[in-house]
């Protein structure tokens, strides 16, 4: 077992202005693990070694070559010696290769409610993370949004994790630093992910509708989550006479007088829409979409997606997370070395 992470730095290191993704209970943590697992166990052999064979490091067997096969698995020795094309054939992995795309664009930066998106997609990448790297998993990092896509290698327990945090200690990009595009990174990515896994994004998904192309051929080897991230001042507008609106990726401008009310309803239509496609987009590429905001409690909202979707395969029912607390602390759960 991977040792206990601490997920929400010191105070020193907050202000009013990132806030933090707030604290995350370790009983969540451990019911976030069991819905993860269970969503993905079809994408592994599992935990114990099987007869199963694919693409890994140990070696299954040696075989003679059949019409069909890839050429780069030839062993060239066993050729050599048996005068006749041979193969080699490799065990399946075990393990789980998990893939964190994080937007770190300047419209993450954006938070008017209880936090920033940026701080919400940091709880979620270090409980995704906190996951992704038991049982000798490894998680890899993809941080996109402010120029080239930036890689972290996937990685095992410990080290996997001081990767994605030393990520997150970045700020978001500064604005005007341009448009983002998730369809960009998600081909990269998917261009890295070459055994079958988990591809988790997080992004609020603005600007170019460049990905549901990339995503659906992603999605047609790995799972994928989209974890969308929205703040309520971007769905409406509040009364407040003439402003300018401003994009921060891009730092186009636009006046708008607030104080009309089909203005007002207009905006909140159209951003309505906007979103509605995108979560249409998501469907039609086969992504496990939810939607988290900078409102409220994220965890619990996060918490119960998962809860549901392992619902629907077990039979069971949504739980809260005061009710994942209460049940686990009944549960007998295994002892945590110290940090």
């Amino acid at each position: 077992m991977s040792p206990r992470l601490r997920l929400v730095p010191s105070a020193l290191e907050r202000t009013p202005d990132r806030p933090g993704p707030g604290p995350v209970p370790p009983q969540v943590l451990r019911s976030l693990d069991l819905a993860v697992m269970r969503r993905v166990e079809s994408l592994i052999p599992g935990e114990h070694l099987t007869p199963q064979v694919g693409a890994g490091t140990d070696l299954a067997m040696i075989r003679p070559y059949h019409p069909g096969d890839d050429v780069r698995h030839i062993d060239w020795n066993v050729t050599a010696r048996m005068h006749e094309p041979h193969v080699r054939v490799h065990v399946g992995e075990r393990a789980l290769t998990c893939w964190l795309l994080i937007d770190v664009s300047a419209s993450m930066s954006f938070g008017t409610a209880d936090r920033r998106k940026a701080d919400v997609a940091e709880g979620v990448a270090l409980t995704v993370g906190h996951v992704a790297t038991r049982r000798g998993n490894r998680l890899g990092v993809v941080a996109f949004g402010d120029g080239d896509p930036r890689v972290l290698k996937p990685r095992q327990g410990r080290l996997g994790l001081l990767g994605l945090l030393s990520e997150l200690r970045r700020e978001p990009a500064a604005d005007g630093a341009g448009g983002t595009s998730v369809g960009g990174a998600v081909t990269h990515a998917a261009a890295l992910a070459r055994a079958r896994g988990l591809v988790v994004v997080v992004s609020d998904f603005r600007g170019a509708s460049d990905w549901e192309g990339p995503l659906r051929t992603l999605r047609g080897r790995h799972g994928v989550m989209a974890v969308e991230i929205r703040d309520p001042r971007e769905q409406e507008l509040t009364p407040m006479g003439d402003v300018w609106v401003v994009d921060p990726e891009t730092g186009r401008q636009v006046q708008v007088n607030t104080s009309r009310r089909k203005v007002r309803e207009r905006f909140a239509a159209a951003a309505a829409e906007e979103r509605d496609e995108v979560a249409a987009a998501l469907r039609r590429a086969g992504a496990d979409h939810v939607v988290l905001f900078t409102q409220g409690d994220w965890l619990r909202d996060f918490a119960h997606h998962l809860r549901r979707g392992e619902a629907t395969v077990h039979a069971g029912g949504a739980t809260s997370r005061a009710a994942v607390a209460a049940r686990l602390k009944r549960e007998p759960t295994d002892p945590e070395p110290a940090a």
